[in-house]
């Protein structure tokens, strides 16, 4: 139980760095929270910073989860400690404690956090979840439908011994969260006024937040 206390920990604090209100005060002076979704993860970054700030949070906020995890395994030999450190930086990034609790939605660090836990569920969810975002510009929809399709993938590989059983409840409990943290988004989506890729962000309203 040490593992799992000192590793939940771990990778709360460190899914709490919260690199797009980092940039957003570094490179603009301002809080990225005040534009468009009013949260810190890459796609508000990008329509806020442009696109090379965006991509740069996404590659911070996804190592999050791949460094907690390689932690885990250096030190710890247990796959639920893996899992558990990377569920951990997905609440920490949307719940952080050194930024009020305003964070993100947690699709970088949980995309982080597959890719290392399990690669091939990773590739999965990238290819499906691009081209879902490709097809239809939304990337809600992306995060969303590539989160489940990872999660499929992991119950999968782990009932066939292809990975560890224990890697599934990365899929299902992460993938309820990253859909909670869009319901503002799949409300939009229903009333036909959610945001496509390439718009702009504008500052905050109520039902923006």
């Amino acid at each position: 139980m040490t593992g799992y206390a000192v590793f939940i920990l771990l990778g709360y604090l460190l899914g709490s760095v919260p690199f797009g209100l980092i940039f957003s005060r570094i490179i603009a002076g301002t809080d990225v929270r005040d534009y468009g979704s009013g949260r810190t993860g890459m796609t508000n970054v990008i329509r806020s910073l442009g696109l090379p700030a965006g991509i740069a949070v996404l590659l911070l906020d996804m190592g999050k989860a791949i460094l907690a995890v390689l932690l885990a395994r250096i030190f710890y030999d247990s796959y639920g400690v893996e899992v558990a450190a990377a569920l951990a930086v997905i609440v920490g990034h949307n719940w952080p404690v050194f930024s009020g609790f305003r964070g993100g939605r947690g699709i970088s660090p949980g995309w982080g956090g597959l890719l290392i836990i399990s690669p091939l569920s990773g590739l999965v969810a990238s290819v499906v979840g691009v081209s879902t975002i490709a097809i239809w510009r939304y990337m809600s929809v992306g995060s969303i439908v590539g989160a489940s399709i990872g999660s499929v993938t992991l119950v999968v590989l782990g009932l066939i011994d292809v990975d560890p059983l224990e890697y599934a409840w990365y899929g299902l409990i992460a993938t309820p969260i990253l859909i909670f943290r869009h319901k503002d988004n799949l409300q939009r989506l229903w009333r036909g006024e959610e945001r496509k890729i390439g718009r702009p962000a504008e500052p905050t309203t109520p039902t923006q937040a």
